[in-house]
């Protein structure tokens, strides 16, 4: 193994980042190269969506994309978003993300791991607030439907779009594992380059993992997981078998009965709830 290539823009300083550490460790150079752009909407499309933000006492954010448009968006329409707004996050990363717009008040601002079922939790800790939820477009409907069978009070919004960068550059021969952060680095990887003859693939995030499976591409190591729960510490982790020389076995689907018994965990935890919110109501009109 000599080249990594990550999705992502180059950090600012390479020397701080996460990645740097496993480039000293294992010996190797790591590569930054964007798959994807996202740009956000106009005001006009936000427009035709018909939601008022200022009707929502929560937003929810699963990417820092989402938080640039949304505050521009804001600042563009000449809303002045209230102190009370609180936000949830799907990840740490994109909750520090908001000190660029707002002062970062724990009381306010909670975050997941990365994972569906832990940002999920996060937002059942909230049921009681009117939730807006920042979407990019293309999307997973498993969010927001999950959040409609919670029966949850939600308005999803299309906040930004995402499309193919240029990747005339990439030399697949001179890589030796890519590093995917999103269902649509997956489609733009295949678009460009075909699902033949491509360097070892690690992803982040159960939607990249899915879509790779529906493409056909085989995963060597992913993110987030209870072992991984970043993509450096899955790769970190594929690095030391590979260097070990152990057999590394590719990566299985999610069976999709653990999501839904989760789903119905958490249905029952919000009706149980409800229940004794109503017999306290009803023994203290007594």
């Amino acid at each position: 193994m000599k080249h990594i290539l990550v999705s992502q823009p180059k950090p600012a300083i390479p020397e701080k980042s996460p990645f740097n550490e496993i480039a000293q460790k294992h010996r190797i150079e790591i590569g930054y190269k964007p798959f994807i752009r996202v740009v956000g909407v106009s005001l006009k499309e936000f427009r035709s969506q018909r939601i008022e933000i200022l009707d929502h006492t929560a937003v929810i954010f699963t990417s820092r994309s989402t938080v640039d448009s949304f505050f521009h968006i804001c600042e563009e329409a000449r809303i002045t978003v209230p102190e009370t707004m609180k936000y949830i996050c799907q990840t740490e990363a994109v909750a520090l993300y908001l000190q660029k717009y707002i002062v970062y008040r724990k009381r306010k601002i909670s975050f997941a791991d990365g994972s569906f079922t832990s940002l999920v939790e996060q937002i059942v800790k909230h049921k009681e607030e009117k939730f807006l939820l920042a979407m990019s477009e293309p999307h997973k409907p498993e969010l927001p439907e999950t959040l409609k069978t919670l029966k949850l009070t939600v308005d999803p919004v299309i906040l930004s779009r995402t499309v193919a960068a240029d990747l005339d550059e990439v030399k697949l021969d001179e890589i030796d594992l890519l590093a995917l952060y999103s269902p649509s680095d997956v489609k733009a990887l295949v678009e460009k380059f075909g699902t033949e003859n491509l360097p070892a693939i690690a992803v982040f995030g159960a939607g990249t993992l899915r879509t790779a499976f529906d493409a056909g591409l085989t995963v060597v190591a992913n993110a987030p997981t209870p072992e991984a729960p970043s993509m450096v510490k899955a790769i970190d982790l594929y690095l030391d078998k590979v260097a070990k020389g152990e057999e590394v076995i590719p990566v299985e689907p999610i069976e999709d009965s653990q999501k839904e018994e989760f789903i119905r965990t958490q249905q029952h935890k919000l009706a149980k709830k409800s229940r004794t919110r109503r017999t306290t109501t009803t023994a203290a009109a007594k």
